[in-house]
C-alpha cells in the first residue's frame, strides 16, 4: 500500500507512475478527493468538540450560580449527536479510503525501465552457452509423455485441465530439485528453512497484495455443512499462490529491532493459481499449471539496504541455474510488465530449446515498504525515534516444475532419454531419465 501522505504531497509524481504502469491516473485523484471529504468530516467534528467544551464551561458556570441551564443542556445534546454522526461518517469514509488505497499499485524505482509490454523489458545479462543439438529438440511434454514420466490425460480425468501427474524418475528429479535448492539456500546463502501453511486467511492475502484486487486469481476453501452441502457464504481461507504470502505475513503486526535485520527465509510449498485471464496460454505441458511446486526465498531488510539486498537475492536465484548448467538471461521488467506490488523486478528466463525461447523461471522483486505498510511490519531504529516500515523482497529460488521443464529440454538425448545434471545425481541416485516401466 502506498503512503497517502506521499501521494498528497506530490500527486503528479504518482499519477505518472500510474500512467507508466498503464493504469488510470485519475485513480489518484479519486483517493485524494475521498480523503479530503474524510478530513473535512473530522475537522467539523473537532470544531463541534471545541464548541462542546465551551458549552460545558457555560453550563458549569450557570450551575455554580444556581441558574437554569436547560437550553444549554439541550444544545449540548444536539451537538453531541452531530459529533457522533460526523465521526461515524468519517469512519465509513476512512474504510473507503483504505479500500481505494489497497487497489493502487506501488511506486516504481527510478531504474525500472518505462514501457508497455514484455518487448520493453531490458536485458541485463546472459549466462551459459546454448547447446547445439544434432537433432530437432523436442518440447518437454513430448519427451515426458514418450518416457511415461508425465501424464496429462489422467490428471485431466482426476482434477481437470492444467494439472499433471509427474511420475517415476521425473518425480524423483522434482523431489531432488526441492532438496537441492533448499540445501543450497540454507547452507551456502544463509537462509533459514521454513515450511509455511499452505492456506492462509484473508488478512494475509491483503498483506501481500493479492486482495482485494486479485481475488479471482486465487483458489478459495469453501466450508461444508454437516449434511455435505457447500456454503455459498464468504470463505475464510485460500490456497497460497506462492510461499511469499505466508512467509511475508510471518511478522505481520510486529515490530523488529534494527539489529534483527536482515531476516532471510527459504520456503518450499506447493502453489495454487486459478490463472484467471490466462485462457489459451501455455495450455500444454507444465509451464502454466493450477498446482506446482516452488522454493521461495524471502528477505526483510532495512530500507537503506533493500536494493543491495535485491542484487544479492537475485544472485542466489541465479546460482541455482548456474549449478544446474542451465543457460539463462536476466531481464529488468518494464513499468507495463512489472507486478502490482513491486518497485523493481528482475526476471530470470531459462533457455528452452524445445520452444526455442527464453521462459521465466524466477521473479526477484523489491516491494520496498509496500507490503510492510499493508501488513504493518516495522523495525525500531538503533538510534531511537519512531519505528519504520521494513522493506520486503522475494524471489523464486526456483520454480521447481519449470526447472524440470528446463532439464528435460536442455539435457535431452537423441534417443529420447534425458541426462540428469551432475549436481542432482547424488540426490537422485541415477544419471539418466529413461522410459518408465509402467
Amino acid at each position: 500500500m502506498i503512503d497517502i501522505k506521499a501521494l498528497a504531497s506530490d500527486p503528479q509524481k504518482y499519477k505518472k507512475v500510474l500512467t507508466d504502469r498503464g493504469a488510470d491516473p485519475t485513480e489518484a485523484d479519486r483517493v485524494l478527493s475521498v480523503n479530503e471529504n474524510r478530513k473535512k468530516k473530522i475537522q467539523e467534528a473537532e470544531t463541534l468538540k471545541a464548541s462542546q467544551n465551551k458549552i460545558n464551561e457555560q453550563i458549569a458556570q450557570l450551575k455554580r450560580n444556581k441558574q437554569d441551564a436547560t437550553n444549554l443542556l439541550e444544545q449540548m445534546k444536539s451537538v453531541a449527536q452531530d459529533v457522533k454522526r460526523l465521526e461515524a461518517e468519517a469512519a465509513v469514509i476512512d474504510t473507503e479510503v483504505l479500500n481505494l488505497l489497497l487497489r493502487l499499485p506501488n511506486y516504481l524505482h527510478a531504474s525500472t525501465p518505462i514501457g508497455v509490454s514484455t518487448e520493453n523489458n531490458k536485458q541485463i545479462k546472459k549466462w551459459g552457452e546454448i547447446k547445439k543439438f544434432n537433432f530437432k529438440p523436442k518440447e518437454h511434454w513430448e519427451l515426458g509423455e514418450a518416457l511415461g514420466v508425465l501424464d496429462f490425460e489422467r490428471a485431466g480425468k482426476v482434477a481437470g485441465a492444467r494439472f499433471s501427474f509427474v511420475k517415476a524418475q521425473a518425480a524423483t528429479v522434482e523431489r531432488a530439485l526441492i532438496s537441492f535448492m533448499l540445501d543450497t539456500h540454507t547452507r551456502e546463502h544463509g537462509y533459514v528453512e521454513m515450511v509455511p501453511p499452505f492456506m492462509v486467511n484473508t488478512a494475509s492475502f491483503t498483506g501481500t497484495g493479492q486482495l482485494p484486487k486479485f481475488q479471482n486469481d486465487l483458489f478459495w476453501v469453501t466450508e461444508v455443512t454437516p449434511d455435505g452441502k457447500f456454503l455459498n457464504s464468504e470463505t475464510n481461507y485460500g490456497l497460497i499462490p506462492t510461499a511469499e504470502v505466508p512467509v511475508t505475513n510471518y511478522y505481520r503486526e510486529e515490530t523488529l529491532n534494527e539489529d534483527q535485520l536482515p531476516q532471510a527465509f527459504a520456503a518450499y510449498s506447493p502453489c495454487f493459481r486459478a490463472e484467471a485471464g490466462s485462457y489459451g496460454k501455455d495450455t500444454k505441458g507444465l509451464i502454466r499449471q493450477h498446482q506446482f511446486n516452488k522454493v521461495e526465498i524471502m528477505r526483510f531488510c532495512h530500507p537503506q539496504k533493500s536494493y543491495e539486498e535485491l542484487e544479492l537475492l537475485t544472485t542466489h536465484a541465479e546460482k541455482m541455474l548456474q549449478l544446474l548448467e542451465l543457460p539463462y538471461r536476466v531481464m529488468a521488467l518494464c513499468s507495463g510488465d512489472i507486478g502490482f506490488g513491486s518497485a523493481k523486478t528482475y526476471d530470470l528466463e531459462v533457455w528452452l530449446p524445445g520452444q526455442n525461447a527464453y521462459r521465466e523461471i524466477s521473479s526477484c522483486s523489491n516491494f520496498e515498504d509496500f507490503q510492510a505498510r499493508r501488513a504493518n511490519i516495522r523495525f525500531r531504529p538503533k538510534a531511537g525515534g519512531k519505528p519504520e516500515f521494513v522493506h520486503t523482497l522475494n524471489g523464486s529460488g526456483l520454480a521447481v516444475g519449470r526447472t524440470l521443464v528446463a532439464i528435460l529440454e536442455n539435457f535431452q538425448q537423441e534417443d529420447g532419454t534425458v541426462l540428469v545434471p551432475k549436481v542432482l545425481q547424488k540426490y537422485c541416485g541415477f544419471e539418466k531419465i529413461e522410459k518408465a516401466k509402467n
